[in-house]
């Protein structure tokens, strides 16, 4: 499948204008580029162009004033009125939701519709960042302008470099911009609009004097997180030594990353889908996703598809598809929902939630089903007794497995990776004995107890902490083994037959001998 770009869109736009579409509705937020496309369009399809916006009124494409009519209704009655071969562009015409203006958009769309003399024809394109159209506008056609490709970055990088007036610092930029350093810069923007891409290359020229990845990956995450669609998540950068036990698990994900690689696109292997992971809280299910990505050194999104949600039946669906476009321009990327049973809560019964939920769940199963670009996806459950089957289905996800409480083995090995997080050296700690003491401990419960076990040393004088004081922390916890006891039992029984489990089982990875820990 081919990445849409400005090009495809003109084109699409032109062969609509040709076949005489009179009402578009064109999503965008960036009102200049978008314009640009539509001119080109209008051009093609042998139409002259005018634009309209409660500022300035009717005017030509540069902005020269035609007729000083401000009112919607007033605008909409002199397009009517005006036999001239035109298409008009209506800016931020989605604010005008009243009644009298709706109901003349209608009434304009109609007769238009209905002109036979090719000198008269005229349509009328909104454009606006929003597809919040009133129900009553059954003709219109939507058409949304495409995120910039990586060609598309290309050419605004080298315009960014181009515009530099300072001769010496401009050859300096370029000659820096080569091989890998050229490459990471435009992947650095991909996802943003042409605009942000733009300001990201500026702020990093103003702050550096040269175009730094770095920088440029800096200014995208505070877009990104400001635009509210995804959130950015920072990798672990220990990778899948982050992840502790998991022995059947973390193979599969080491030889899943295979799939990402040049050799696999060359033999035609497709890019790996992502994985379900089912399991007790505070088992390792998010950290599962920090863990690849920063072992793939790919960036990682959270997609929170019960923020994106609105009041407004089909918003929500529009809301979560722009996400889906930025996390596709964003490629390759690692992406978690995490908890998406609270997420899609409401899809498969009768919850009233005014069918949110189920367009929700629609719009991910299909964008899951036919997304081919390198996008990983991470879905974690704490229950996923009330989730579609359907979301954990083959050619959506590549696995779907259990995440138990931790073994001995386990645990011990969470008590390794995270001592050492804390800068402490884990030989010096009887980590079996700890182990021993902490059956039914979660992941999340036993990396709690260092930071427990500090506060105790530092209290005494900030010495360093021992074997005892891990064992003085654990006393204080209830597991969650046994305040949900039945529920995780219940899980369990739904996991026989329905998914792989993530670790070897306990007979298997605990053989250990007294003192003695093998991590391998």
């Amino acid at each position: 499948m081919a990445t849409e770009n400005t090009a495809s869109f003109t084109t699409k736009i032109t062969t609509l204008l040709q076949s005489r579409d009179h009402f578009l509705w064109v999503i965008s937020r960036e009102e200049v580029r978008a314009e640009r496309a539509l001119i080109a369009a209008a051009a093609a399809a042998r139409y002259p162009m005018r634009c309209w916006d409660v500022a300035t009124g009717i005017t030509d494409p540069v902005g020269n004033v035609v007729q000083d009519i401000r009112g919607s209704v007033e605008a909409l009655d002199f397009i009517r009125q005006t036999p001239e071969r035109y298409v008009y562009v209506l800016r931020d015409f989605h604010a005008w939701k009243d009644p009298v203006t709706v109901r003349s958009l209608k009434s304009l769309a109609r007769y238009l519709s209905g002109l036979q003399d090719p000198k008269e024809f005229r349509s009328i394109i909104v454009l606006s960042p929003s597809n919040d159209i009133a129900p009553d506008l059954t003709t219109v056609k939507v058409v949304e302008l495409p995120i910039p490709t990586r060609d598309e970055m290309a050419t605004i990088l080298d315009t960014a470099t181009d515009r530099i007036s300072n001769e010496e610092i401009k050859t300096n930029v370029k000659a820096a911009l080569v091989n890998g350093t050229r490459e990471a810069a435009i992947d650095a923007v991909l996802g943003l609009t042409s605009d942000e891409a733009a300001a990201c290359y500026a702020t990093s020229l103003v702050a550096t004097r040269t175009i730094d990845p770095k920088v440029v990956a800096k200014e995208k995450k505070a877009v990104i997180t400001r635009e509210g669609l995804v959130t950015w998540i920072e990798p672990d950068p220990m990778g899948l030594e982050a992840l502790a036990g998991a022995e059947v698990l973390k193979p599969w994900l080491r030889t899943s990353r295979l799939g990402f690689s040049k050799a696999a696109r060359d033999y035609g292997l497709p890019p790996p889908k992502g994985v379900f992971l089912a399991g007790v809280p505070g088992g390792g299910k998010s950290l599962t996703a920090k863990a690849y990505a920063g072992e793939l050194g790919y960036p990682l999104l959270g997609l929170d598809m019960g923020a994106l949600r609105s009041k407004y039946v089909g918003e929500s669906e529009a809301r979560i598809r722009r996400s889906f476009k930025v996390i596709e321009a964003t490629a390759p990327v690692v992406v978690l929902v995490d908890e998406v049973e609270k997420a899609l809560a409401g899809s498969t019964g009768a919850q009233g939630d005014g069918g949110v939920s189920s367009d929700a769940l629609g719009a991910l199963l299909t964008w899951r089903q036919e997304c081919t670009a390198p996008v990983f996806m991470v879905f974690t459950a704490n229950d996923v007794r009330g989730l579609p089957p359907e979301l954990m289905r083959k050619g959506r996800v590549d696995e779907v497995f259990w995440i138990d409480l931790p073994t001995v083995k386990e645990r011990a090995a969470v008590l390794t990776v995270t001592l050492k997080k804390f800068g402490r050296d884990p030989s010096t700690f009887d980590l079996m004995t700890i182990a021993r003491a902490t059956t039914g401990f979660t992941g999340a419960e036993l990396a709690a107890l260092i930071p427990d076990a500090l506060k105790i040393g530092f209290a005494d004088n900030a010495r360093p902490i021992t074997t005892a004081d891990l064992l003085a922390a654990s006393k204080g916890v209830v597991p969650l083994s046994k305040t949900a006891a039945e529920k995780i039992n219940a899980l369990r029984e739904w996991a026989k037959g329905r998914a792989r489990p993530a670790s070897l089982p306990e007979d298997t990875a605990s053989t250990l001998q007294a003192g003695v820990l093998d991590l391998s």
